[in-house]
């Protein structure tokens, strides 16, 4: 279906035309860096172009008053001492001549793009736009926004086309008062917001960015504020609290559109932000998102300020939305103290609200470490832009890897009377197998040493993997006659012959052999129902669900709470994804957990299946292709007792497993990440 992009030069024609040091670093060249990056590189010849269009009034009048309208709509004609008086009025923002023609187009742009979205013109899309919208509220503008393009979008999407819920994702590194505002009192917008606060130290100062304030009525529990109380955050915390928070409360809230106020502020080297988050992370914080709500995702430019870092986060977002594999997660290091202070309470303050977070720990007991530091030292407000003279440390960075899609998406192993799905290659090794191998195969796995059938389907996996490990095949699927033996046969050789790391997910109840993990070169991950002798250890984890399989909010409550932060920590170079016989596990939730699985080990997943199992092969291939899987709709209460034995086992191995801490130590600092 394509992905849109959404530029025109027009909104760069507007700049600040007087001295305003709060207000200098907002430029007309975040934009045109941002869309010169995407055609250097060749991204937006792949997007389907979609032209703007100014917003009309009634459309900007879905989130502003037509007091504040009118008064935008005089700039035009003002001299320059009248648009300095009028921007005297609001906070921190700047007004030109053509900032009104811009800011209607930038909102035009954002409905453009939920057009193209929801009528399915195409899959998902980014639109470039200038000015930025999220902190403007209802009859004020700020932070350098005039009119708020994603809270119009969001309530664009559910007048136009009867959207019942709204994801809106705010990763900008300032809070989106404006958004949250506009929608805190309603249910059917859910707005998740990280952003640098410093304890109201930091702009906007609002005692409404803590992590307590959760919405209001019937919009209680509906608005999540992260707040970021020390600078220097890493790729690793942002990707704490998407799989901590965000991501099970979004898959229970289950939206139908996903909006991301795209701000590039949180990347390194940022003279806003001063986070340490290296670009190619916004490929993973995209890709997370692509298989909520049917893969419907629209994300919108806000902020961005160093315009190096602003380039290459904008490249690694399209290029995900376009489907490529992502990069290997870079520099993943354990989360620090003060984002574990501000993950456990965000997670108190709404585990009244989400079934998926009422067994989290309560706040910490002690004072916020960071608060504590700032006390003692009592450091003075941050206003937005920094002082004049504030002369920032330069960070350096290296260039994000260049990221090559392998020739062929998805290679497939099948009998011949399994038909090759559209999009697919049917896989087969034609060569003469090695002698020695061919006799070690023999001895460990076929039970006839005459099978000659079972021996070239091994052969194939084999030689399947060695050309993913080449990056020549992206991902693989086999049905096979023993998934058991087949995935033995491949961590042997991927571990030893190749010398990669492996992360097997085991999806049903099912012999493990328990040598497969004694190298330290494989962890297993094994969900089901049955109770074993063997104890959970660091390479392999048995989560045991009363229901197994087939209870979806005790899966996606060990997916998102222990396998996705334990596969980003571990780095695989090679998925192995494994369909126990009788697994139980949904169509849906399969196809879910096959899409995720993809953000590790630049997407070289290998999907074994049971030889009866033929009537998944279609739909497993799809999401191997990228397709985004179809919703699990608004997921239950997971059984208390599978809650409670997933936080025993995280509690467990977050010795070993760092990314499944949820608490920060009470006794120690966050002086040092």
């Amino acid at each position: 279906m394509g992905t849109a992009l959404i530029y025109d030069d027009e909104m760069t024609k507007y700049k600040l035309l007087w001295v305003d040091p709060a207000c200098k670093i907002e430029v007309p060249e975040r934009l045109t860096v941002s869309h010169e990056a995407l055609v250097r590189t060749g991204l937006a010849d792949r997007c389907v172009s979609v032209p703007v269009r100014e917003a009309t009034d009634a459309e900007i009048l879905l989130a502003h008053s037509e007091e504040y309208l009118e008064a935008v709509k005089k700039t035009p004609y003002m001299s320059l001492e009248d648009l300095m008086e009028l921007t005297r009025q609001y906070g921190d923002v700047y007004f030109h001549p053509n900032i009104y023609h811009c800011a209607k187009l930038a909102a035009g742009a954002a409905l453009q793009l939920v057009d193209s979205v929801m009528m399915g013109k195409v899959r998902n899309g980014m639109a470039l736009v200038r000015p930025p919208g999220h902190h403007s509220m209802r009859s004020a503008a700020n932070g350098f926004c005039v009119f708020n393009n994603v809270a119009i979008a969001a309530r664009y999407a559910k007048q136009k086309y009867g959207v019942r819920r709204v994801l809106i994702v705010d990763w900008d590194i300032h809070h989106g008062q404006g958004v949250q505002y506009c929608f805190e009192d309603d249910p059917s917008v859910l707005y998740f917001s990280w952003h640098r606060y410093e304890h109201q130290k930091f702009w906007p100062h609002l005692r409404n960015s803590d992590y307590d304030i959760v919405g209001e009525e019937k919009g209680a529990g509906f608005n999540i504020n992260v707040p970021w109380n020390k600078v220097g955050m890493e790729n690793g915390d942002y990707l704490s609290v998407f799989c901590h928070v965000l991501l099970p409360v979004a898959y229970e809230f289950c939206p139908d559109l996903v909006l991301v106020c795209a701000g590039f502020d949180s990347a390194i080297g940022d003279p806003e932000g001063e986070m340490c988050a290296t670009p190619d992370v916004f490929a993973h914080l995209t890709h997370l998102l692509m298989n909520l709500a049917g893969g419907k995702l629209c994300a919108v430019l806000e902020g961005g300020y160093n315009l190096t870092s602003l380039a290459q986060s904008v490249c690694q977002t399209v290029q995900t939305l376009l489907g490529d594999p992502v990069p290997r997660p870079a520099s993943l290091n354990s989360p620090c103290i003060s984002a574990l202070e501000s993950l456990q309470c965000v997670r108190s303050a709404h585990k009244a609200y989400w079934s998926c977070l009422k067994h989290a720990a309560d706040l910490p007991t002690s004072t916020i470490s960071t608060k504590r530091i700032k006390l003692r030292e009592g450091e003075e407000t941050t206003e937005k832009g920094g002082e004049e003279e504030k002369d920032a440390e330069e960070k350096v960075w290296p260039e994000p890897p260049k990221r090559v899609t392998p020739p062929v998406c998805a290679a497939l192993v099948l009998p011949d009377d399994v038909a090759c799905p559209e999009g697919c290659e049917r896989f087969s090794f034609s060569e003469d197998l090695d002698p020695l191998l061919a006799s070690k195969l023999r001895e460990s796995f076929l039970r006839d040493a005459d099978d000659s059938t079972a021996l070239i389907t091994i052969s194939s996996l084999i030689a399947l993997t060695e050309k993913m490990g080449k990056n020549e095949i992206c991902s693989g699927l086999a049905l096979v006659r023993d998934v058991t033996k087949a995935m033995t046969s491949i961590v042997q050789h991927v571990t030893t012959v190749l010398s990669n790391r492996v992360l097997v997910v085991c999806v049903g109840d099912g012999n493990v052999p328990s040598h497969i993990t004694e190298d330290r070169e494989t962890v297993v991950v094994q969900m089901g129902s049955a109770q074993t002798a063997e104890e959970s250890c660091k390479y392999y984890i048995r989560v045991c669900l009363k229901k197994g399989c087939s209870d979806t909010s005790g899966f996606v409550q060990a997916v998102f709470g222990l396998l996705l932060p334990l596969g980003y920590e571990y780095d695989p170079s090679l998925v192995v994804l494994v369909r126990m016989p009788d697994s139980g596990v949904s169509d849906s939730l399969w196809q879910q957990l096959t899409g995720l699985l993809q953000s590790f080990a630049l997407g070289h997943t290998l999907v074994l299946l049971q030889e009866e199992e033929k009537a998944l092969v279609g739909l497993t291939a799809s999401s191997l292709l990228g397709n985004p899987a179809p919703s699990l709709k608004q997921l239950q209460a997971p059984l208390t007792e599978d809650v409670e034995a997933i936080e025993r086992l995280r509690h467990r191995l977050q010795a070993d497993w760092k990314l499944l801490q949820t608490t920060a130590p009470q006794t120690q600092r966050s002086d040092e990440h």
